[in-house]
């Protein structure tokens, strides 16, 4: 497989990276003679994007963790309502290209197109042996690019590396197997052993039928057997049947003589029936006219005792109306009292408020300046705070200036003490330098004596005047509490006299007021209106109680005459015969039937016993038919049971865990030893590789297992790759890679002529990326391959390349 020219039509990575909605490269003309090409660029570029579209699979590889098209899509990686990728790729000698065109726009679609070119330069679409043609289904297309270039696992793991890919050695037992089965061709042995399992599970289909009908024909002979059984007692109970009969045959007989007894005399009773219901008829009407007649007397008793109750109500609303009023004037007449109660204490408020007004507004005054002057006393004693710090400052350096200056003088004084005073070889003792140092500094220490004196004598002047002042304001804050006590008690004082004050415009309503109250009073204590409405209710009470009565007196008429007619008709139907009872002619018919359904069930009874034992013969000849059956069915069961276990064993061998497993054992060692050269030419004869396919258990015995061992020839040491240092374990996996990618080029019959890799040097030292490099050329020629495409951040690694082809450069010339 070797790519001749690309283009990428709305893809995410191209627009951000490159700022193009198009992107065309041509490799067949910018590659011609380079085996090792480079694609260089800043971080998000677009160089992923290009080398992820470098294949035909329907798969972004760095977006999917390198293990090929499983949960991708390209709906996530592009922005265009239309969007394309076409590749054009040359294989085997033959020419294809792949367009795929992703649609955005409306409902999502994808259309995956595969073409060859034939010998005239036209393009077909592609066609293979069993008869499927890429007509631009998704799924057609993926069975044409695995049908030409192998699965997209074995293409990932073998020949191309991305970003994110899993290494040899975090893969589980189960994927190792399948990845290098698809890789050493083993799809035939796989497909051999998918159908033994098939056949197997079809075997087991029809083996659950068997034994289903075997336990139909067990559970048929037991029905027989019963039957059989039941059969041996068939004569006894044909002649208890036949006894029965007869017993439930003369019950019936019995049964119905009784219904025709009872059938005369309900006939005999049906005269006196008609009497008696024309009698119960007059004495229902009787009793319908005494109802309707006393309730026309009670409607007019209610009537007046409704009459009655309006005037009890009457009364009372006017009782309440009459307490209401009172209680109103009596209050109103009490308030007005007391407001002028209170008129010598209003009329003295009115004259003493307009003082209290100007004494409040004094103190409010007074209070305002002793606020000021307590505000200043704080201000003067912070002043005088601050001064006594400064001075303190003062007297702790005066302090240690006037230590430094003795001290000064202290060591000068020593000049004169020495026994070479005097002498010439006093100027350059140099036990005397401290001396001569001293004699120096001592103006300087003199001068600053005087000047923090000068500063003391200034911050003390100063001191005593702001003292003064602070004293002159210190009882200002204890004169502001007792004036604001006294405002105090003003505010309150102008408050009471403003609110009697207020009351003085109401003293004239308050007279009028009262003197409305004792009107009002006066009248309802006349009451001559109530009087005459008192006497008028009493009076319609009085005829209320005579209509009462003569109702009452009507109404006992009504029931007297109701009562002589109600025992009349009472003894005229205690006269006649009883009725008839018709429960017991049901009950009769009841008992009939029930005789009749027993004489069914004995005859039943007593036919099945005839039939059971006239059945005996047969049901022996369908025992001895269904042994047979029992027996072929067994011998059935026995040979689809020992099919399974041939089919299974066959699906076993055919298996990752089978043959397969053999085949990879036996690829082991070729796989080791490329791996080995690879290490060696490349990184020295430190670390050497081994393929181990099985490991021991706890139990000593062994079990099918993947593991790649290292052994360190520093060290001495063996050790699973898993435990290398994450450099260490980049280049042994990439030469293991590479190792399988020779393997295939050496034993496939599909042949890829380019390699891919993106950024798979990046935990590796300078060092180490130049033999990353090496490698590379290494493994072209080794395995006869054409050109390899690779990624890099490293600029060591990049500049090993044939070719660099730099997207930066690209998007400059863009702008």
């Amino acid at each position: 497989m070797r790519p001749i020219s690309l283009t990428l039509k709305g893809f995410r990575g191209i627009r951000d990276g490159l700022g193009l909605d198009v992107l065309t490269l041509d490799f067949e003309a910018r590659c011609e003679g380079a085996a090792i090409v480079a694609l260089v660029g800043q971080n998000g570029r677009g160089k992923s994007t290009v080398l992820d579209n470098l294949h035909p699979y329907l798969a972004m590889p760095s977006r999917t963790g390198g293990t090929g098209a499983g949960g991708f899509s390209y709906y996530d990686h592009v922005v265009l309502p239309e969007n394309e990728k076409t590749l054009t790729w040359e294989q085997g000698g033959r020419c294809f290209r792949a367009q795929v065109v992703i649609r955005l726009a409306g409902r999502r679609r994808t259309e995956a197109f595969l073409f060859e070119r034939d010998t005239t330069g036209k393009w077909s679409p592609v066609s293979l042996e069993d008869g499927t043609v890429a007509d631009g289904k998704v799924e057609t297309y993926m069975r044409c690019v695995e049908s030409l270039c192998g699965s997209s696992e074995a293409f990932f793991m073998a020949v191309f590396g991305a970003q994110g890919k899993r290494q040899l050695s975090d893969l589980r037992n189960a994927e190792v197997k399948s990845l290098l089965a698809d890789l050493l061709g083993q799809d035939e042995i796989r497909a051999l052993g998918a159908k033994a399992l098939e056949a197997a599970k079809l075997l087991r289909s029809g083996l659950t039928v068997i034994r289903q009908e075997a336990k139909d024909s067990e559970n048929e002979d037991q029905r027989l057997c019963a039957a059989e059984a039941a059969g041996a007692a068939s004569a006894a109970r044909a002649a208890q049947a036949l006894a029965a009969e007869q017993t439930a045959a003369a019950a019936l007989a019995q049964a119905q003589q009784r219904c025709a007894a009872l059938v005369a005399e309900r006939e005999g009773c049906r005269a006196a029936d008609a009497h008696r219901a024309q009698v119960l008829s007059e004495r229902d009407a009787a009793v319908h006219d005494c109802h309707a007649a006393t309730g026309r007397v009670g409607a007019l008793r209610q009537a007046e005792e409704d009459r009655l109750a309006r005037l009890e109500v009457r009364a009372q609303q006017r009782s309440a109306r009459v307490t209401q009023q009172r209680a109103h004037w009596t209050a109103s007449r009490t308030r007005a009292q007391a407001q002028l109660e209170q008129q010598h204490r209003i009329r003295w408020a009115v004259g003493r408020a307009p003082l209290a007004d100007k004494v409040l507004r004094l103190r409010v005054a007074q209070v305002e300046v002793l606020r000021e002057a307590t505000t200043e006393h704080g201000r003067r004693a912070s002043a005088v705070q601050l001064l006594e710090q400064r001075n303190a400052a003062i007297e702790r350096e005066a302090g240690q200036a006037a230590l430094r200056a003795q001290a000064l003088a202290q060591k000068f004084s020593l000049a004169a003490a020495v026994p070479c005073r005097g002498m010439a070889l006093q100027a350059s003792c140099h036990l005397l330098g401290d001396a001569r140092q001293a004699q120096a500094l001592i103006p300087d220490a003199n001068h600053v004596l005087r000047r923090v004196a000068r500063q003391k004598e200034a911050v003390e002047k100063e001191l005593r005047v702001a003292r003064a002042e602070a004293d002159a304001l210190a009882g200002a804050a204890s004169r502001l509490q007792r004036a604001e006590v006294r405002l105090e008690h003003s505010r309150q004082r102008a408050s009471r006299l403003a609110l009697l004050a207020a009351k003085a415009e109401g003293l004239q309503g308050a007279q009028e007021r009262l003197a409305e109250a004792v009107a009002a009073l006066a009248g309802l204590d006349g009451g001559t209106a109530l009087d005459l409405e008192a006497r008028a209710d009493e009076e319609d009470r009085a005829a209320i109680a005579a209509a009462v009565r003569a109702l009452d007196d009507q109404r006992g008429q009504v029931e007297a005459e109701f009562a002589k007619k109600l025992r009349r008709l009472d003894t005229v139907l205690a006269g006649l015969a009883p009725p008839f009872d018709a429960d017991r002619l049901v009950s009769a018919q009841a008992a009939a039937r029930r005789a009749q359904e027993a004489l069914v069930r004995a005859q039943q009874a007593h036919t099945q016993a005839q039939q059971a034992s006239r059945s005996q013969g047969e049901i022996r000849a369908r025992r001895a038919a269904l042994q047979l059956r029992r027996a072929e069915l067994q011998a059935r069961t026995e040979r689809v049971e020992s099919a399974i276990g041939d089919w299974t064993l066959f699906a076993r061998c055919m298996s990752n865990d089978g043959l397969i497993a053999l085949a990879i054992g036996d690829a082991g060692p070729a796989l080791s030893a490329l791996a080995n050269d690879l290490l060696l030419a490349c990184y020295g004869p430190r670390f050497t590789v081994s393929i181990a396919t099985q490991s021991e258990t706890a139990k000593g015995e062994l079990r099918e297992d993947f593991d790649i061992v290292v052994h360190d020839a520093e060290s001495g040491q063996d050790k699973s790759m898993r435990y290398m240092s994450g450099g260490e374990r980049v280049w042994i996996n990439e030469c293991l890679v590479r190792a399988v990618a020779l393997y295939l080029a050496q034993t496939s019959e599909r042949r890829y002529q380019t390699l891919f890799s993106d950024e798979t040097d990046g935990p590796l030292d300078p060092e180490r990326k130049r033999m990353f490099g090496a490698m590379k050329r290494e493994v072209l020629r080794l395995g006869g391959y054409e050109r390899e495409f690779f990624i890099s951040q490293s600029a060591e690694l990049a500049s090993m390349a044939d070719l660099v082809i730099d997207l930066d450069a690209m998007a400059c010339s863009q702008h």
